[in-house]
């Protein structure tokens, strides 16, 4: 393990807000910046950082750096796949959930030649908020021929939750980058259906010099509009993105894949399409709920990295 941090840091070090503050934060949620009671934003606890780098190192991709900072936590990296063994599984912990006030940045740097695929233990719920918000930065690099998969597991939001994600990818011309997001509805065994008061998702790729590969994003209030109308989720409860950002594979028939894959799956509706400039495909599915989105999601998976490595993903990643 290194004490270098994998990206440039503001002039403040890692405990500057600036570090894990999103920039250009919404208006929606700079209106809401409340002081939280008890322990406020960026006191001991509340403020999450991870840092990991992945290396290929005698066969294999290692872990060759690794911060973090409470709430946040790995472990050892796992060798699970039988087709890619070379493969690093890690499992990222947030202990107890999301609270008003939490900020998270994880920076994930996957070096040349490297291949690793970063999950969370659990789904990621996010409790009741009556001040402030909660944050998330995820920043993702993905080297010359590695092979990044970042699935984590299902956002629950609970009622009245406030939630900013945003997820910044820089990908090498000749890297292939897996990643995932996955909204559920509540707290469904309690009666909640869409109760947060406000939910936004970022996704930007970016090539190494800085230009923009694509954007895409959501974003959810309940409070003031209805999550049903048919531009956002219409009928459906659930609802799970894929992208597959790459030029190893043609982007036409990477989307003819997956779109293919998703018609022939029950209980769920989407469709595929070619990401910007050639540079691989994604896919949005709907469902009723947890299990119809989260089987598409692993279909799509499968599918991608069947189009890509001629092998298929591993059915026992959380075992």
């Amino acid at each position: 393990m290194t004490a270098a941090p994998p990206r440039p840091h503001v002039p403040g070090g890692r405990t500057d807000p600036a570090h894990y503050t999103p920039a250009d934060l919404p208006a929606e949620f700079a209106a809401l910046g409340t002081p939280v009671e008890g322990l406020g934003v960026g006191q001991p606890g509340k403020v999450g950082l991870l840092e990991l780098t992945f290396t290929p190192l005698a066969g294999a991709t290692r872990l060759t750096h690794h911060f973090q900072q409470f709430p946040l936590q790995v472990f050892r990296p796992f060798y699970l796949d039988s087709h890619r063994p070379e493969t690093a599984f890690v499992y990222v912990l947030s202990h107890g959930g999301t609270l008003q006030g939490d900020r998270a940045r994880l920076d994930l740097v996957c070096a040349p030649g490297a291949s690793a695929h970063v999950t969370t233990q659990a789904a990621a719920k996010l409790y009741r908020m009556e001040r402030n918000y909660a944050t998330q930065l995820v920043n993702l690099e993905a080297g010359e021929g590695s092979f990044l998969e970042y699935l984590p597991d299902p956002v629950i939001p609970f009622r009245d939750s406030r939630f900013f994600t945003r997820t910044c990818l820089t990908l090498h011309p000749g890297a292939t980058a897996i990643v995932a997001e996955t909204l559920l509805p509540g707290r469904v065994a309690y009666g909640e259906h869409h109760d947060y008061a406000l939910y936004a998702a970022q996704m930007e790729a970016r090539t190494p010099q800085g230009e923009l590969l694509f954007t895409d994003s959501l974003k959810f209030a309940p409070q003031a509009a209805s999550p049903h109308s048919p531009g956002q989720l219409g009928p459906h409860a659930a609802l799970t993105t894929l992208y597959v950002v790459t030029r190893q594979a043609p982007a036409g028939a990477l989307a003819d894949r997956l779109h293919a894959r998703l018609m022939g799956l029950p209980g769920v509706v989407g469709g595929a399409s070619e990401l910007p400039g050639g540079y691989g495909a994604w896919a949005r599915a709907f469902g009723p709920d947890s299990i119809s989105v989260t089987g598409a999601l692993h279909a799509l998976w499968d599918e991608a990295r069947l189009a890509l490595t001629g092998a298929p993903a591993p059915q026992g990643r959380k075992t």
